[in-house]
């Protein structure tokens, strides 16, 4: 998958502009099928996952970004302290978050969290494991 597809990819859902005018014919708990092939994002490692799925909104300095909508800043973010609001919000989203849950395994979704959360001068001790996610799920 291209660098272009995977901004396209997020910026489809973050807008819902992918099923705008098209039958939801997706499982509640199935990746959205009208993105194409693309059922997972294949990145590996919280850098690289951040790098391609996350900047777009959130920006490479994680300052977030007001435009077209508001992306939060993930610097210095104090909800971030404790480790299962992150995992929430990739999971299951949050208004205008997705839930990246359903194209990120458990291993992808604790290596950004903890990316997020040990970088961008946040340095939060309350670290998560793949175990935690699954059991967030």
């Amino acid at each position: 998958m291209t660098l272009l597809h995977r901004l396209v990819l997020t910026a489809l859902l973050v807008t819902g502009a992918a099923a705008a005018g098209e039958h939801d014919d997706r499982p509640a708990d199935g990746p959205d099928k009208s993105l194409g092939s693309a059922t997972h994002f294949e990145e590996v490692g919280g850098e690289a996952i951040y790098t391609h799925v996350c900047t777009g909104c959130h920006m490479a300095d994680a300052k977030g970004a007001t435009g077209a909508g508001t992306y939060p800043a993930l610097a210095g973010d104090p909800k971030l302290e404790a480790a299962g609001y992150p995992v929430a919000m990739v999971l299951h989203g949050q208004k205008a978050m997705p839930a990246l849950g359903v194209y990120l395994s458990d291993a992808q979704v604790a290596d950004v969290v903890n990316y997020v959360c040990s970088h961008f001068g946040n340095s939060y001790k309350d670290l998560v494991t793949e175990a935690e996610v699954k059991a967030a799920r």
